[in-house]
């Protein structure tokens, strides 16, 4: 079985997060993750964007590159910010064809708590938010255990 090497990528306005819920779903095979259930996953690079405008999303993943990263995640946060990264859908194409890699939209399932509020803003309302939320939606339950 050939080993997925992943990175992953967090918002700066998350940039102090020590990662806490991506890995403890990577390791479970929570959230976005689960496409990796049967498989051998390992970490190799976790990093900010750099902030508005994603000043690191130009270089991260060419340094990911050389760990042997063959996918970017990036973290849930992005998408259940207030608001949720308005770079997101350009990132994900930027680093799909320039750097002919896997984006992987979110890592740990959303929080309950951050899905509810959300959901009362109509937050997710756009066709690419819709779809980028899929993956890490989960189960209620699951989705408590991450809040």
């Amino acid at each position: 079985m050939e080993k997925i090497r992943l990175g992953i990528i967090i918002c700066d306005r998350h940039n102090t997060c020590a990662g806490g819920k991506c890995f403890r779903a990577l390791q479970n095979r929570d959230g976005a993750f689960e496409i990796y259930k049967n498989q051998d996953v390992e970490l190799v690079g976790y990093t900010s964007c750099g902030g508005c405008p994603g000043g690191n999303i130009e270089y991260a993943p060419e340094e990911m590159i050389k760990n042997g990263a063959t996918h970017i995640h990036f973290a849930t946060g992005f998408l259940v910010g207030y608001p949720p990264c308005p770079y997101l859908e350009y990132f994900r194409d930027f680093i799909s064809i320039n750097y002919g890699m896997n984006v992987i939209m979110g890592t740990h399932p959303i929080p309950q708590k951050y899905l509810m509020t959300h959901q009362k803003l109509n937050t997710w309302n756009t066709p690419f938010l819709t779809e980028a939320i899929e993956q890490v939606m989960s189960s209620e339950s699951k989705r408590v255990q991450y809040d």
